[in-house]
């Protein structure tokens, strides 16, 4: 009696399997791709737009900040720019990191925060250095992470770092508001980099659909839309303000 040996179907992207599965989708989508031919599988379509956001705004939010740092040193001045504001967005950041570690939520929904962290806490202390404080940019530099170490360690409860990330949001706004009315008061965004302000915004709205997508925690979801809607007033003041400079301001009082 003869037997047939079923042969199981192959594709041109099989080299490239690994690292699509891994990184970008299921292996069920993968299949139905690459071996079905099914290119408007519906569910497949949002988790591999998701995952590729995802993959973007983390590689994105590792020069993000990038431009204001720059724009800070060359400028050696951080005029127009509020420590107190830096603080809470700090806190927002850090919230957000390790709420996600905690949850065991994939990297590419939350590993921008890394990133973002580390160019804030730069940010901070360049603002306290060209304020003529390095020794106290210095001393903010090491109770971040000494705090960073306790909240990221077993020893913080969940509960801790659940509150910590419901607080999120008024953190984002007070944080936001002081950095508007500081524009505001000022009458010019001072060294804000325009460059990094829309960069946080699109990256802030992009994340609201891979939040939704890859947690489902409508926890982070609601921060980001909030986070969006302030990053967005910032946007609007850096339009506003545009012609407006420091020099400028001072030569027309």
């Amino acid at each position: 009696m003869a037997t047939f040996k079923q042969v199981s179907k192959t594709s041109f992207m099989d080299p490239f399997k690994d690292v699509l599965v891994n990184y970008l989708m299921p292996e069920k989508c993968y299949d139905e791709f690459f071996l079905q031919f099914n290119l408007l599988h519906v569910d497949c379509l949002k988790i591999v737009i998701s995952k590729g956001l995802g993959i973007g705004i983390i590689l994105g939010s590792v020069l993000v900040k990038l431009p204001q740092i720059l724009k800070l040193i060359g400028a050696k001045s951080a005029e127009g720019l509020s420590f107190n504001s830096v603080l809470l967005e700090l806190f927002a950041i850090t919230g957000t990191m390790a709420y996600s570690i905690a949850n065991s939520f994939p990297f590419s929904s939350w590993g921008e925060a890394l990133f973002l962290m580390l160019q804030t806490v730069t940010i901070g202390f360049l603002i306290q250095h060209y304020g003529g404080n390095t020794i106290k940019g210095l001393g903010f530099l090491a109770v971040y992470c000494g705090l960073l170490a306790v909240v990221l360690s077993p020893v913080t409860p969940v509960s801790v770092v659940t509150t910590m990330q419901a607080s999120n949001m008024p953190a984002i706004i007070f944080g936001r508001l002081i950095q508007a009315g500081t524009n505001y008061r000022n009458g010019h965004t001072g060294q804000l980099s325009a460059i990094s302000v829309f960069l946080l915004f699109a990256g802030s709205l992009a994340r609201i659909f891979t939040t939704v997508q890859e947690t489902g925690d409508s926890l982070m979801a609601v921060t980001y839309i909030i986070s969006s809607f302030c990053n967005g007033v910032i946007a609007a003041q850096v339009l506003y303000y545009w012609n407006s400079s420091p020099a400028l301001r001072k030569k027309t009082e």
